[in-house]
Parts: structure tokens; sequence; C-alpha cells
């Protein structure tokens, strides 16, 4: 009739075997691992310090430099020399006045005193060693347009004189545009 069966079936003597190779693969990686360390590690070497001289190698043949071609060459290094812009234009200032004084006379118009103030607005600072004379034209006084001069010197040294003005009502609007830059030394 039937056998008997037996449960749990018996346990092998020797253990099995792992399919795949683990074995390998993990060699492999250590492997990886290893010489992509030296490589960074030589990489590192090589672009080391940028300040130490680099050593020639035993048969290279090429002349070596001394103390004294290092000391001249550091002698011969300059700071760079600054950039600045050698002949500005009228677009490179800009003039705003300030009203220093205002009197109105109803309407009779006003008597009007005023600061100017420049700002630089070029790319490239002015030189400091030279003087900019700024001629500007003020809009809104009575009797018509009125042009003065204005100096700048060591970049931020402005010399100029008030102007005064009349106006034909308290609403006039007074305005002013640089026309002319001239430079000396």
């Amino acid at each position: 009739m039937d056998e008997p069966t037996n449960f749990p079936p018996p346990m092998p003597s020797v253990p099995p075997k792992t399919p795949g190779a683990r074995k390998p693969f993990l060699l492999g990686l250590a492997t990886g691992i290893a010489a992509a360390s030296l490589a960074a590690g030589g990489l590192f070497l090589a672009l080391g310090d940028e300040e130490e001289p680099q050593r020639p190698a035993a048969a290279d043949s090429k002349p070596t430099a001394t103390a004294a071609d290092v000391e001249a060459v550091e002698e011969t290094t300059e700071e760079p020399e600054e950039l600045y812009n050698g002949s500005p234009t009228p677009d490179d200032f800009t003039v705003t006045l300030k009203t220093a004084r205002k009197q109105c006379f109803g309407s009779a118009g006003c008597n009007v005193t005023v600061d100017p103030e420049v700002s630089y607005e070029g790319l490239l600072p002015p030189d400091p060693d030279k003087v900019y004379s700024i001629t500007y034209e003020i809009r809104g006084d009575d009797s018509g347009p009125v042009i003065e001069t204005m100096e700048l010197s060591n970049q931020d040294e402005l010399s100029y004189s008030e102007v005064s003005l009349t106006t034909r009502s308290n609403a006039t609007k007074v305005a002013a545009k640089v026309t002319d830059v001239q430079i000396s030394e």
C-alpha cells in the first residue's frame, strides 16, 4: 500500500553551496576601490602645492632653475596696474540739483539757489591723477538755460559754485544734464 513518509526530511551532511560568483564580485569591488584611491592620490600629488617648484626626473636633461633665477623672476613680477577710464564721456556722469534756498513771490515766480550733485556711472573708475572739468546745462531758469562747470579731482573731490535762478512759478521744475567733459593732468 502506501509507503510511510518521514517528516521532516533528513538534513544533508554538507551545507549546500550558494549559487553565483559572490567572491569574485567582492574581489573586483575591492580592487576597483583601491585603484580609484591610488589614481585620486596621484592626481592630488600631481596638482599639489603650486608654490613648490616641480623637480625634474633623474633622466630629464633639462636645466634646472637656480635660486638666482627664481629671485630674478620675483623681482620682475609687478602688481597688476589699476585700470581707469582715461576718457569719460558726458554719458558717464549724471548731475542732480539740490535746492539750497528758495523764495517765491506769488505769481511773480521764485528765486532758487541750487547746488550740483554729480554721480559717476562709468564701468571703470575715473583716474585719480586727473582733473575732470564737467560742464552741465541747467533748465528751468526764466531767462533760458544756464551753463555751469564744476571740477572733479581725486575721484571724489568736487569743486563748484552755487547757482542762482529765477523761475516763472513755484511749479517750475529745475533739472540739469552734463554736456561736456574735459580732462587735465
